[in-house]
């Protein structure tokens, strides 16, 4: 295999333009390299991270295998409590809406169950959004819009089973 080229510094904001776009053309694979292009060069860079953290997002609705400890980790490095708060609450609703589209048994409790988690998240970032920012209020309405739109609800929990004493 051939060695991968380094990428230059005074290039990172171009290519984090055309990783943006590469996520609108709906082609996540390229914006992921992009990304990893940048990230070898700056690696704390935080619009890398941001933007590489969406590209894996994108796949879940494509049925690609997407590690959850790399997101975990890139939710880790990124640096503002408000902006880990939001996109977690993110790769939960993406999760729930892939959850959603597989129509199989058990994924109507599930993607409830996502949609919720992803709503916890968009609270608790609410509660510290930068003034002038209600990105995370808007993600809290679309939730509950899909949730009653689809008409989700919680698992039921079962009763226990008892058995007559003899």
């Amino acid at each position: 295999m051939s060695e991968l080229k380094s990428l230059h510094n005074d290039a990172i904001p171009a290519a984090l333009e055309k990783a943006t776009r590469y996520r609108l053309l709906n082609e996540p694979a390229e914006a992921e390299s992009i990304c990893l292009d940048v990230l070898k060069t700056d690696p704390e860079n935080q619009e890398a991270i941001i933007t590489l953290l969406l590209a894996l997002t994108d796949r879940f609705t494509k049925g690609y295998g997407v590690s959850d400890t790399q997101i975990k980790e890139l939710l880790g490095r990124i640096r503002s409590e408000y902006e880990r708060a939001y996109f977690s609450g993110i790769l939960a609703e993406r999760r729930a809406k892939a959850k959603l589209a597989q129509h199989t048994p058990g994924c109507r409790f599930q993607a409830y169950e996502l949609f919720r988690e992803a709503m916890s998240c968009f609270e608790k970032a609410e509660a510290i959004h930068p003034p002038g920012n209600d990105d995370a209020l808007l993600r809290w309405n679309t939730c509950t819009r899909i949730i009653e739109r689809n008409k989700l609800v919680p698992r039921e929990e079962e009763e226990p089973i008892e058995f007559p004493l003899e």
